[in-house]
C-alpha cells in the first residue's frame, strides 16, 4: 500500500504508563487489528517515515508523550518494517470542547469526527532525512 496512510480509532488511547499492562496490549492488538484491515495485506514499507498522531478528545486525555509508543509498536512489521524507520513524530492532543479548527481532514477522518467525540488519529508519510523545517 502506498504512503501516505491513515488510521482512525473512535477510542481514547492507553498509555505507554498505564498501570495495568494487558490494557496496553489489548491497545496495541486494536491498532494493529485496525491497521492491518486498512494496509490490505501488502508488505511494510522499507522506506523513512513520518509519524503524526492526533488525539481528539471532550473529556480526560493522556500526557501527549505516553500517547505514542504503543502506536508505534502496534504498527511495527506492519506498516513499516522496524521503527528505526521512523525519523519524524509529532504528536497532538485537541480538546474538542475549544474552539478547534481541523484544516484540510481527508474524508475518512471527518467522517470519524461526526461520529465520535474521541478519536485517534494515524498518518503515516514517507519522510526525507534531508529537510528539516522550524
Amino acid at each position: 500500500m502506498p504512503l501516505p496512510f491513515e488510521l482512525a480509532l473512535p477510542r481514547s488511547p492507553v498509555s505507554q504508563q498505564a498501570r495495568r499492562t494487558e490494557l496496553r496490549v489489548a491497545w496495541q492488538e486494536e491498532v494493529r487489528n485496525a491497521a492491518r484491515q486498512r494496509w490490505r495485506g501488502a508488505a511494510p514499507t522499507d522506506g523513512l517515515v513520518a509519524l503524526t498522531i492526533t488525539y481528539f478528545f471532550d473529556a480526560g486525555s493522556p500526557d501527549v508523550d505516553n500517547i505514542p509508543k504503543p502506536i508505534l509498536d502496534a504498527l511495527k512489521g506492519l506498516v513499516y518494517a522496524d521503527d528505526d524507520q521512523v525519523i519524524d513524530l509529532a504528536c497532538r492532543k485537541r480538546d474538542l470542547r475549544e474552539d478547534v479548527v481541523v484544516r484540510n481532514p481527508s474524508p475518512y477522518l471527518l467522517g470519524h469526527l461526526r461520529r465520535s467525540r474521541r478519536v485517534v488519529h494515524v498518518s503515516v508519510a514517507q519522510a526525507s532525512n534531508r529537510e528539516v523545517t522550524f
